[in-house]
């Protein structure tokens, strides 16, 4: 099994490491990108992203011919399908993005060529892929129509690792890879040992969907009862995080951290695919997701507290001037990614309904992202802010804030949602 060719599709924070990934490994790697400026900038040798690592490896293989990014698809002897799969506002599972990518690299496919989804995708989207190439390109037969004997391998394997450390767990960790038939299995094992240390367990197409969709729902249901512990421990006035780090001294006891809830790609949207296809058995998945959606409208409304705390024991003050600085944008420490971020959610709130500008710290961004363009919101530094502001919400750990000697000042409320300054929530 000879992949002298491999495309990616969809050079975001997943698409783009694994291009790299393969190219560190002399194969010619072809990533497609609709994004203009992500593809000048990878075909200069930069990244768009921030991720620990990646840029070496981008730079390299970019200079080594190893890597080239465009815009449309090219025959390859293998495609990896990386883009989001985002839901519709009634929580329905939105594959717009891989339908498209279908139609895109249905033409330049030919006999033997593989196709791998990569984006996480509720059960069954691998057979829908397989079905909308398969009407783009009724001269081949796909694994749905032919079995074995197929034309063209199709398989899943859902990405499994953590943002900050992705070039590493890309490499080390295990891969569930279903094929729509074995013969597609073992074509997908072929691929991903070319740069995969860690193990290829092979299973079909569903059970490989439903498993990141697992690992992602058990995480959130974890965090959720952190989250929902936190409120409860906020009524009793009883400290959470000393409580938690008490409770986990029992050996069979790992009570995660709570937040201020849950964000990314991943974690936040996950189980919705598994409680929009069984409304009626995921009924712990759902509530989960009701705890910790409903997170950051409760870390509002104390710093709404905080501001009416302010006012009444400063009857010549007004809400316009007090000033509120959060600390952190992105959806967990030390990277730029802003997806489904509830720190993000939180300021755009509290921007919407206070009369003075709202100030963000964001060490990760060096710009002003664009959904914050034209809002009651500045970009500053931690330390700008840390003089300003009146009230200092700390809402995602990222190094540089834990590494800041904050502490309750005259006039200052600290309202901590992670747990890592003086006064906590």
């Amino acid at each position: 099994m000879e992949f002298e060719t491999i495309s990616v599709i969809g050079l975001g924070y997943i698409g783009l490491p694994t291009a790299a990934a393969f190219a560190s490994r002399r194969k010619r790697v072809i990533g497609v990108d609709v994004n203009q400026q992500a593809v000048n900038t990878i075909n200069q040798g930069e990244i768009h992203i921030i991720e620990p690592e990646l840029d070496i490896v981008v730079h390299a293989t970019v200079t080594e011919g190893y890597l080239r990014a465009t815009t449309a698809p090219e025959p390859a002897d293998a495609f990896l399908i990386a883009v989001p799969t985002p839901f519709k506002d009634n929580y329905e599972p939105d594959l717009t993005y891989i339908k498209s990518a279908c139609e895109n690299i249905a033409p330049v496919l030919k006999k033997g060529d593989l196709i791998i989804l990569e984006s996480t995708s509720p059960v069954g989207s691998t057979e829908q892929m397989a079905e909308w190439l398969a009407q783009a390109r009724s001269d081949l037969s796909f694994p749905q129509q032919q079995g074995e004997d197929s034309d063209i391998r199709i398989a899943h394997c859902p990405e499994r690792v953590l943002p900050g450390h992705v070039m590493h767990e890309l490499i080390t960790n295990d891969r569930v890879i279903g094929g729509m038939t074995e013969k597609c299995s073992r074509y997908a094992v072929a691929l991903y040992e070319i740069f995969v240390k860690g193990e290829c367990i092979t299973t079909n197409a569903r059970t490989a969907e439903m498993c990141k969709l697992t690992e992602n729902a058990s995480r959130d249901v974890s965090i959720a009862f952190a989250n929902e512990l936190s409120l409860i421990c906020d009524k009793l006035d009883i400290n959470v995080w000393e409580l938690i780090q008490l409770a986990n001294r029992h050996p069979r006891i790992n009570i995660l951290q709570p937040g201020p809830g849950v964000g990314g790609h991943c974690i936040a949207v996950d189980p919705w695919f598994i409680i929009n296809k069984t409304p009626e058995e995921a009924q712990l998945m759902k509530t989960a997701r009701m705890v910790n959606d409903g997170k950051p409208e409760w870390v509002i409304n104390k710093v709404k507290i905080a501001v009416a705390d302010i006012l009444s024991s400063n009857p010549s003050r007004t809400a316009a001037d007090i000033t509120i600085a959060c600390f952190g944008l992105a959806f967990k420490a030390d990277i730029d990614d802003l997806r489904e971020s509830p720190a993000l959610d939180i300021t755009l709130k509290l921007a919407e309904g206070h009369p003075s500008t709202i100030m963000a710290v964001e060490p990760n961004v060096e710009t002003m992202p664009s959904v914050l363009e034209g809002k009651n919101i500045s970009l500053e530094s931690a330390g700008n802010a840390i003089a300003k502001a009146d009230i200092l919400v700390l809402l995602v750990d990222h190094k540089l804030f834990r590494q800041l000697e904050v502490t309750q000042q005259s006039g200052k409320i600290i309202i901590d949602t992670r747990g890592i300054w003086g006064e906590r929530e």
